[in-house]
């Protein structure tokens, strides 16, 4: 675990650090199957789309620097699914293997529980995303299905791991 870790609500301020750390994904991981890195404005847009929409979007920070962001977004836009969300986290690339992650998560957990979420679906790039798919399974997540081959990255087809979590009693 790093020490002096803390979890906030991102800000204006973040939006170049977590830009930076998602392109570091978006180049070279297959966590995400976008090929080309949003900018600035697009990324402050996609902060501003998540807290309009009155859900979290927190980064841990250490000092003054981002380690990771972790947001819920609306699963789908149809009415009936206004109780379900679907997660993400990112990473910075020192700050993998800490556990930040999984405190991440269980902070954004928390307050979608707040907010009368009753599930969160995780959509995990590449079954071979292992670090991801633990970490969510340590956050209470169970595995649901796989789409086979559904995203063309680095010149080979990556699978779509799909898995859920209950919030609140059932």
């Amino acid at each position: 675990m790093i020490a002096g870790v803390g979890l906030r609500d991102a800000t204006a301020r973040d939006v170049g650090a977590i830009r930076d750390i998602y392109a570091h994904h978006v180049l070279h991981g297959t966590g995400t199957f976008e090929l080309t890195p949003p900018d600035e404005p697009e990324m402050a847009a996609r902060i501003d789309a998540v807290a309009s929409a009155g859900l979290p979007f927190l980064v841990a920070t250490e000092g003054d620097g981002v380690l990771g962001f972790a947001y819920a977004g609306p699963y789908r836009p149809r009415s009936a699914y206004r109780f379900t969300v679907e997660d993400s986290i990112y990473l910075h690339p020192e700050a993998t293997g800490s556990g930040v992650g999984g405190r991440l998560l269980q902070a954004v957990f928390d307050r979608c529980e707040a907010l009368g979420v009753r599930q969160v679906i995780a959509v995990i790039g590449d079954s071979a995303n292992v670090a991801s798919i633990r970490t969510h399974e340590k956050c209470g997540f169970v595995h649901v299905g796989t789409f086979r081959a559904v995203g063309w990255k680095f010149d080979r087809w990556l699978d779509t791991v799909l898995m859920q979590r209950q919030l609140g009693a059932p």
